[in-house]
């Protein structure tokens, strides 16, 4: 069977499909996964454990024999604990074919095959009965389905499915209940990853504001949650408006509804402000006291315990519809929808003397349906893309570089997907303005830019090519030469730091339409590199050996085939303002791209050593690109500020960086005190992709 995968042509600008073998899939399902992670989450761990032991000696004490079923076993590891805890039989299920594969040797070399039988079924496929897959119904559900918004992954089917034909009336469950709590704050940084703020822009008649057209301003934005690693976000960039409320919580010992419903929650905000944004997490109890609980809390909920990091799960950030100013005090209604996959939040005033019936507070609830984009905007940008577009620093960089390039008869092309450089480009003087979107050439109806542009009055003034850079024609540009051409750069099929190089093809695509001095915006960019200490992102990659006694080795080879997959191994892409490290080298310049000049035939590529100037742990490079859109005016997509004293590193927060984690991670080497790194990296014109390799 052949696997299609979709991966960026940084020198198309566009996805394409790929052919690759049958076992590509499951590799890259393997090598991305997050086994290790949650291998590596001692609290998790010793928090099933402890449940399950529990789960087991109630069943026991009954006088019943402890039949398990574990729903997602994924290693056996539930299992393994179930069975070492005195469960008489275990039955694991695993839909992914190659995992349940290593379930069984797992079992298998830690001794526990007559007690586990590992199904490779996906849990509504399995029978019971004396010919089934099960000889009898479980008394003991155990289960981790859950991602950071509890239900994302179809917790909520496959429990229902579970009590209705796989286990018994009455049963114990590991964990036995899940509680999902909110709070309501304002926070102007979160905010600007839904809506687009108006923009100011300095011209010579003074300042110009840019004002989104109404179908964003008034757009609901997408259901999908924004997860993130709350523990990052720093106190100030944020206002608590209310305590922390109990939203609603599920019993997973008895039968589950996945039915689509609401929960309602009455609020009094504790102080007043702009309810912007819902922040959730969720916590799960593994006994039916409560005794044994596993929390998801971020840091100023639980400030005196210890945070277990996990990437696993994290904390989900949800935009109500609209800003609603709040006043300390007043009666709020704060409405959690979900169906079987997804939660949505609508925010409500109670009204004075109000006293709703039942069914007219069901009915105000249920007119709360699933927030749909109707602006096509929140389709097209993700998150941090909005908060790119609402840096006001950013923007005024570009402003800053434009000024000093454009002239009263300037011909402006401006080339990046969604970009407010054609309206700056028509304030700060151009005369004749046009932008392409070729990256988003299928994905881009004109109609999105073009409501833009008419909200400000300049649908005459900006007219948009749709054609792909190759395809320009003379009569496109009304048979004029291009004099300047700019791009951020940025297109929305870009992955890696580098993809956004696609510049340098388009560029290169409309050399014949380019005038003699033109000037290219920005004029060259260059990749840069660093040699970190992740505090614990390098969790995610780094073998288990054992857990909590297990013997998981098999899991960590499985990791590692499938990240020497590749002949050679590649970056992957992490916001690491979420990830803090610590710098053991300074940044180094690796490579440098001259937009003023077409594309070379040949390669090009570098190699050198990087001497570690801090002592730590040598977890992996980071790589960034950085733009010079003029000879005094960069702007990076990586490293903004490094302490010295520390090598503390701040990170652009509306940019992935590029992550090369070193073979010693991965195979869990313990290295001497390395005194450098030797690196090789080799820029291929053909394919506009980045080989590297790195030596300790």
């Amino acid at each position: 069977m052949k696997t299609f995968c979709g991966r960026a042509n940084p020198t198309t600008g566009s996805m394409e499909w790929l052919e690759e073998g049958e076992d590509y899939d499951y590799h890259q399902e393997i090598a991305r996964s997050r086994y290790a992670d949650m291998l590596h989450d001692k609290d998790r761990n010793v928090k099933y454990y402890q449940g399950i032991r529990a789960a087991v000696s109630r069943v026991k004490e009954r006088g019943e024999k402890a039949i398990v079923l574990d729903i997602g076993t994924g290693t056996g590891l539930l299992s393994m604990m179930a069975a070492s805890a005195g469960a008489d039989f275990c039955y694991a299920i695993e839909v992914f074919k190659p995992m349940a594969n290593a379930a069984v040797k797992i079992v298998e070399k830690n001794g526990f095959s007559d007690k586990i039988k590992v199904i490779n079924k996906h849990s509504t496929e399995v029978t019971v009965g004396p010919d089934g897959d099960m000889q009898c119904r479980a008394n003991i559900l155990v289960t981790e389905l859950f991602d950071t918004e509890l239900i994302g992954e179809g917790a909520l089917p496959s429990y229902e499915h579970a009590h209705k034909f796989l286990v018994q009336e009455g049963c114990e469950a590991v964990p036995h209940r899940a509680t999902v709590y909110v709070q309501l704050v304002e926070s102007r940084r979160m905010w600007s990853w839904k809506k687009l703020f108006p923009v100011h822009v300095e011209t010579e008649d003074g300042e110009k504001i840019l004002v989104p057209p109404s179908e964003m301003e008034n757009c609901p934005g997408v259901p999908s949650v924004c997860d993130i690693q709350l523990n990052q976000m720093p106190s100030n960039d944020f206002s608590t408006l209310s305590d922390v409320v109990t939203m609603f919580s599920v019993d997973f010992s008895k039968p589950v509804q996945s039915a689509s419903t609401y929960y309602r929650v009455q609020l009094e905000p504790v102080k007043s402000g702009k309810a912007q944004i819902v922040l959730s997490w969720w916590d799960i109890d593994m006994d039916p006291s409560g005794m044994i609980n596993c929390t998801m809390a971020p840091y100023w909920v639980k400030p005196t315990s210890a945070l277990q990091w996990r990437d696993h799960w994290m904390q989900c950030v949800y935009f109500l519809p609209r800003e609603e100013p709040v006043l300390q005090g007043e009666k709020l209604y704060l409405t959690a929808c979900r169906d079987e996959y997804s939660v949505w939040y609508n925010l409500q005033r109670a009204r004075e003397g109000e006293n709703k019936t039942e069914e007219e507070e069901h009915e105000a609830a249920v007119r709360v349906e699933s927030p749909v984009c109707g602006c096509r905007a929140h389709v097209l940008w993700n998150r941090p893309r909005f908060g790119e577009l609402n840096d006001q620093s950013r923007t005024r960089r570009y402003s800053e570089a434009l000024r000093k390039v454009l002239k009263t008869d300037s011909v402006c092309l401006c080339i990046s997907d969604g970009s407010l450089l054609p309206v700056l480009a028509h304030y700060l003087g151009a005369k004749q303005v046009q932008c392409m979107q070729p990256s988003g050439i299928d994905l881009y109806h004109p109609h999105e830019l073009w409501q833009f542009f008419k909200a400000n009055r300049l649908e005459d003034k900006i007219k948009i090519i749709e054609a792909r850079p190759e395809l320009l024609k003379p009569s496109h540009l009304e048979d004029k030469k291009i004099s300047v051409l700019v791009g951020e750069p940025f297109f929305t099929t870009s992955l890696l730091p580098w993809h956004n190089l696609y510049f340098w093809y388009a560029r290169t695509a409309v050399s014949t339409h380019l005038a003699s001095n033109v000037t290219v915006l920005p004029q060259s960019a260059s990749l840069h590199m660093m040699i970190v200490e992740f505090q614990d992102l390098w969790r995610i990659r780094s073998p288990c050996g054992t857990c909590e006694g297990f013997d998981v080795q098999t899991m960590d080879d499985m990791i590692k085939d499938s990240l020497n997959f590749r002949e050679s191994k590649e970056a992957e892409p992490h916001p690491l303002w979420e990830y803090p490290c610590k710098s053991l080298s300074d940044p180094r310049e690796v490579l440098t791209f001259d937009f003023t000049k077409t594309v070379p035939q040949h390669c090009l590529s570098t190699e050198g050593s990087e001497k570690l100037l801090r002592k730590g742990k040598s977890h992996g490079a980071v790589l960034w690109m950085e733009y010079h859109l003029t000879a005094d005016i960069s702007v990076s997509t990586g490293l903004m500020q490094l302490s010295n004293e520390k090598g503390n590193c701040e990170w652009n927060p509306h940019c992935k960086q590029a992550v090369y984690f070193f073979s010693s991670v991965i195979e869990s080497e313990i290295q001497s005190d390395p005194t450098a790194v030797t690196y090789a990296i080799n820029f291929d014109t053909k394919t506009g992709e980045i080989a590297m390799d790195f030596k300790l």
